[in-house]
């Protein structure tokens, strides 16, 4: 009995830790609805006048990106602001044909007059980060936007975020990500759907309420004296701009979300990519939870609702580790609860957890409608875009707890580049992409293996007890099944 003492424990720890993830998400999901009473009184540069006009650099951090290279700089120079008060710096770290190429269209772009410059390093320190850091160094603008290379802002990009660092408290301005291939393919579709619940209930329900959120990396303007007075930024951990952010807003900088200011951007389309982005996404917010654990608890500026939702914000990731941990144990409790008749009041009590999913159900209800609309043939749509939304990032569990484990270790690894392929219709070709990964990690067999584990865990809710099964865990071994199948034979067939 000591062993299913030990399962029970675990299991129960990690339920708890599920559901109050949920409860904090239904909070923001609260704040969300409430936010939207709320107007805009934000004072804001006047842009019509001369003397109130900024000067602004864009950064563009890029490593190797062959084919959305010539897009990007395209797209950036149609940036409708005053020439006199704009500079853009190229921060190239790339190592193949590109440097040579991405310097011939730069030179081409100082000749219509637009101050660009193409800043490279023999030294890759720091990663992006680093480049950041490098190129602040001789930055000329008050305020600095920085754009990943498969992101597209609109022309007028700069006029609807400028505005808001009237307000000398204000270190970040922050807008939405949208998605110009979301309707790609099933993996683009889910992970649109994540992102979307991150840049609507998330983003919005913290920053309404003057909770701590973090620049995305991306399609985000920065207060020069914000990033100098944070400490600058930090190549410790992957994710430099979760670190930044935090140190900032416990240094009293305010940050602004604007969630109707969107940026598009390409969506990973291939499974290895969007491991690869996954796997630095979850380690950073790790290593970040480390990082900043104490720094959080020992501030005097914030609120205990503030702590409490930016300690859970970085343990974000730590939630996967938590779904593998109930999905893996679920099985042995299948039997458990069918082999010893005296647990069968804690067995009621544990379905009380089942809330989780609802409240998850519920708030990512509310995100959808506001991409699709409402609606009863939309309902029917998000119960089904629900449901394989859950099993597939339950699919990525493993690999997601691997990347966590590793960032709460302290094991280091390198900023490893999501691949982009400048890719929208699903007749493009990917196949040939020079920097996709060619080899199948490890990770990939035990994903099968946790796949056919799940399919045992189906058979089991036939042959459990002696009433003829058990299937209440069944739906759940189901989407588990089906997650980790996609995972694994993504993955293989990704490779070919």
């Amino acid at each position: 009995m000591i062993l299913e003492t030990v399962i029970i424990i675990i299991y129960t720890i990690a339920l708890v830790l599920i559901f109050m993830y949920a409860l904090a998400q239904l909070n923001l999901l609260f704040n969300y609805l409430s936010s939207k009473k709320i107007k805009d009184n934000c004072e804001k540069f006047d842009l019509s006048n001369p003397n109130e006009i900024p000067f602004v650099t864009i950064q563009l951090p890029v490593y190797n990106e062959m084919y959305v290279m010539e897009r990007l700089l395209d797209n950036i120079a149609k940036i409708d602001y005053p020439k006199n008060k704009l500079e853009i710096q190229v921060l190239d770290d790339s190592t193949d044909e590109t440097v040579e190429s991405t310097g011939q269209h730069i030179k081409n772009l100082q000749e219509t007059g637009l101050d660009i410059q193409h800043i490279t390093r023999t030294d890759r320190s720091g990663f992006k980060a680093g480049a950041l850091k490098e190129g602040l160094k001789i930055a000329k603008g008050e305020f600095i936007a920085i754009f990943d290379s498969d992101f597209l802002p609109q022309k007028d990009w700069l006029k609807h975020t400028v505005p808001y660092f009237k307000d000398d408290q204000i270190g970040v301005v922050q807008t939405r990500w949208g998605h110009i291939n979301r309707n790609y393919s099933i993996l683009t579709r889910i992970q649109a759907f994540a992102l979307d619940a991150h840049f609507t209930l998330e983003q919005v329900g913290r920053n309404s309420k003057g909770h701590f959120i973090n620049f995305n990396g991306t399609a985000g303007l920065w207060r020069k004296a914000c990033i100098i007075d944070a400490g600058n930024w930090e190549g410790d951990t992957l994710t430099e701009d979760l670190d930044l952010s935090y140190r900032a807003q416990l240094k009293n900088w305010k940050f602004k979300y604007l969630e109707n200011v969107e940026t598009p951007a390409e969506l990973p389309v291939v499974i290895s990519a969007a491991r690869s982005q996954q796997f630095r996404w979850n380690k950073g917010g790790a290593e970040n939870f480390k990082k900043m654990l104490w720094r959080v608890l020992k501030s005097k500026n914030i609120s205990s609702k503030t702590k409490v939702h930016g300690l859970l914000h970085l343990l974000n990731s730590t939630m996967f580790l938590n779904v593998l941990i109930v999905g893996v144990l679920s099985i042995p409790m299948l039997y458990i609860k069918n082999e010893y008749a005296h647990l069968k009041p804690y067995f009621y009590v544990m379905s009380f957890f089942v809330l989780s999913t609802i409240i998850f159900f519920i708030c990512y209800w509310f995100m959808y409608k506001n991409t699709y609309g409402s609606g009863f043939k939309n309902f029917i749509r998000y119960i089904g875009m629900f449901f394989v939304f859950f099993s597939i990032a339950m699919g990525f569990s493993l690999h997601n707890s691997i990347a966590v484990l590793e960032g709460h270790w302290g094991k280091k690894s390198e900023f490893v580049r999501t691949p982009k392929f400048n890719i929208s219709k699903y007749k493009d070709n990917w196949k040939n992409n020079k920097y996709m990964k060619k080899n199948v990690s490890i990770h990939v067999i035990f994903e099968g293996l946790l796949m056919l584990y799940f399919g045992f865990g189906m058979y089991s809710a036939f042959i459990v007890g002696n009433q003829g099964g058990d299937f209440g865990l069944f739906p759940f071994h189901l989407m588990l099944f089906i997650g980790f199948g996609y995972v694994f034979f993504k993955s293989l067939f990704s490779k070919v």
